[in-house]
């Protein structure tokens, strides 16, 4: 199956699912990118959290994040957090910042994450996104807020699109690989690129672009839910290598589909159903 076509597959499973699907795609034998709205502005939910990753190495490489300062779980941090596991620990669990960010990563640890974000201002976190190329990537909060409606406007979160995602992936790679230019553009060395990429592979959620792929199947991943939706960007490896890179996100889920099961499992099925497209078209 040639780009074109795998495109038109693609776009077919996108439609009339009960809800908006955004997809990027870029195809790494050749180069080729697909998409289906993937300059579109939308939610990121807990995706931003592989940009997060990426400025807290950043700041590690400048002097200003300490890899290995310790990390004290309070016990006034854990009320109200959704995302994670520290929320369920004994107060006063400690351990350095670099787990933070891997727990950041494979558990989506809200408590990590505001402790990776604590020491730098959140423009600095966009202001990254924006050196790097992510051109509509805006970073708004250290935690995701509360209560929430639906129909919630989008600068009440962290927004991105599937395009800046992919590039995103892309980067840490090439960087992991030590690719130069990609190591001056993310300012984190090789060795900490192959870390923020072994993280990623670590990853504990795999129902979405993992979910139809077999078992093993390597994947660097990183999830998202929010209020409006569910999200998902990856590199899918075959063979110790590159596949394709993704990011697809869903908008405006309804929360019960008509046939009664809940918009959350029509959402990661259709993620899954679409990974699985591209793995056996490139196959």
């Amino acid at each position: 199956m040639n780009a074109s076509e795998l495109d038109a597959r693609l776009q077919a499973l996108s439609e009339n699912r009960g809800f908006d699907i955004y997809w990027h795609v870029r195809l790494a034998a050749g180069g080729e990118e697909l998409t289906r709205g993937g300059d579109a502005v939308l939610p990121s939910a807990s995706v931003r959290k592989t940009s997060v990753m990426m400025a807290a190495l950043h700041a590690a490489a400048e002097g200003r994040l300490d890899l290995d300062q310790p990390v004290v779980i309070a016990k006034e941090a854990q009320p109200g957090i959704l995302s994670g596991v520290c929320q369920y620990m004994t107060p006063g669990l400690t351990f350095p910042m670099r787990d933070a960010i891997l727990q950041m990563i494979i558990t989506s640890d809200n408590i990590c994450t505001y402790e990776v974000m604590k020491g730098l201002e959140i423009s600095e976190f966009t202001d990254y996104c924006r050196r790097i190329g992510m051109a509509n990537t805006t970073h708004r909060t250290r935690l995701p807020p509360l209560g929430l409606s639906p129909e919630h406007a989008l600068d009440h979160v962290t927004t991105t699109t599937a395009r800046d995602q992919v590039l995103l992936l892309q980067l840490i790679y090439a960087g992991a690989k030590g690719d130069a230019d990609a190591i001056a553009r993310l300012g984190v060395d090789a060795e900490h690129c192959a870390m923020a990429l072994r993280f990623l592979t670590w990853q504990r959620f795999r129902s979405m672009i993992p979910g139809h792929l077999p078992t093993m199947a390597e994947v660097a991943n990183k999830t998202g839910w929010g209020e409006r939706g569910w999200m998902d960007s990856a590199i899918v490896f075959k063979d110790s290598a590159p596949l394709y890179i993704m990011s697809i996100t869903t908008d405006r889920v309804p929360r019960v589909m008509p046939n009664g099961l809940p918009g959350r499992v029509a959402s990661t099925a259709a993620i899954a159903e679409l990974s699985r497209a591209c793995w056996d078209a490139l196959g």
